[in-house]
């Protein structure tokens, strides 16, 4: 006994104080307690402020179509960037028809090139096939610039899952192969579902349709990639 005291004289002496069991468990009790009550609490206040801001809101009757309209007629104006460049460039008339739902297209007095209605019916095609309209204006200021189309399902008759894959192929990761095969064979590829749209020379666009088809056959991208570099290179050098 005279042990024990000694040492918890000494314990208080260095700052220590001595806590049994019992009342580390019934403190532990108490606050675990406290907290739930303040939780309850809590709860109750958020769904008390919820309940009022639900309350403030205000409450508008559903409005109809002509109250929308407030009886005038308003309209839009969206500028197209095509009818300049086959205007002023090419010398022709360009118009819409919103009957056929077609671009109509004709001479003129001003035309001079016998070539100019062909040059802006691929000018018209590329810009409704999503190519930017600088990059489709290349149709109209070069002569061996040309337009390819083609569908997926032509090189290869695929359906469900393996038409996915063939696009997906072709694509590639964020656009990595689609991009590749753009910089190699230096010619502009818009992806649109299963069809496959091509802008360049008609030496790139065939060099591009040939990686592309063998990509849709199945052949592993990095072999497309090298076949490609090299028919490149060599094209290169002849020129």
């Amino acid at each position: 006994m005279d042990s024990e005291m000694e040492a918890q004289s000494a314990r208080a002496e260095e700052g220590f104080t001595q806590v049994t069991c019992k009342g580390g468990q019934r403190a532990k009790k108490r606050q675990a307690e406290q907290l739930s009550a303040a939780g309850e609490g809590g709860d109750a206040g958020l769904m008390d402020t919820e309940e009022t801001r639900l309350a403030k809101m205000p409450v508008f009757p559903p409005l109809c179509g002509d109250r929308l309209l407030s009886g005038k007629e308003e309209t839009r104006k969206i500028p197209v960037p095509i009818f300049t460049p086959v205007v002023e460039h090419l010398g022709l008339q360009i118009s819409f028809n919103s009957k056929s739902r077609n671009v109509e297209i004709g001479t003129c007095k001003k035309t001079n090139d016998g070539s100019a209605l062909a040059k802006a019916a691929d000018f018209v095609k590329a810009f409704i096939f999503s190519f930017q309209v600088e990059r489709a204006l290349a149709l109209i200021r070069l002569d061996d610039f040309f337009l390819e189309c083609f569908e997926i399902t032509d090189v290869k008759p695929l359906k469900g899952d393996h038409l996915s894959k063939a696009i997906g192929r072709i694509a590639g990761k964020g656009g990595k192969t689609k991009f590749t095969i753009e910089n190699v064979t230096q010619t502009w590829t818009v992806l649109a579902d299963v069809r496959v749209h091509i802008l360049g020379s008609f030496q790139n666009i065939k060099m591009a349709r040939t990686a592309i088809c063998n990509l849709i056959l199945g052949n592993r991208p990095s072999k497309v990639y090298g076949n490609t570099r090299a028919v490149a290179s060599r094209s290169a050098d002849q020129l």
